[in-house]
């Protein structure tokens, strides 16, 4: 537990952050949470994030236990992105962080 709490500062908004923070990793767990779950269909939505910078993001939260990565043997390769028992529980956030931004920022425009 010491260890956890010098790792991430002590502040469990911090530690969050450190975890699900960045440019990229927020918009990669929401995609995901709705079912966009397929590299190629992420990288679409996100176009302005490369390949090699996506496949890093979803190697982070993978490790970090939020999203569980399933490859097909087939040809061509073939692999899903889903949300782990803790990245589901991100679930409500997003949805709520959803709202916000088109009630407070789209809906302003």
């Amino acid at each position: 537990m010491v260890e956890q709490i010098q790792k991430y500062g002590g502040c469990p908004v911090s530690a969050t952050l450190k975890v699900i923070g960045g440019k990229w990793k927020p918009l990669l767990l929401y995609f995901i949470s709705v079912d966009v779950n397929r590299f190629g269909m992420l990288q679409r939505m996100m176009p302005g994030c490369s390949k090699r910078m996506m496949t890093t993001q979803l190697r982070e939260l993978e490790n970090d236990g939020l999203v569980h990565r399933k490859v097909f043997a087939q040809v061509p390769p073939k692999v899903i992105y889903t949300l782990t028992e803790s990245g589901e529980s991100l679930r409500p956030i997003f949805r709520e962080l959803s709202k916000w931004g088109i009630k407070n920022v789209l809906e302003k425009k």
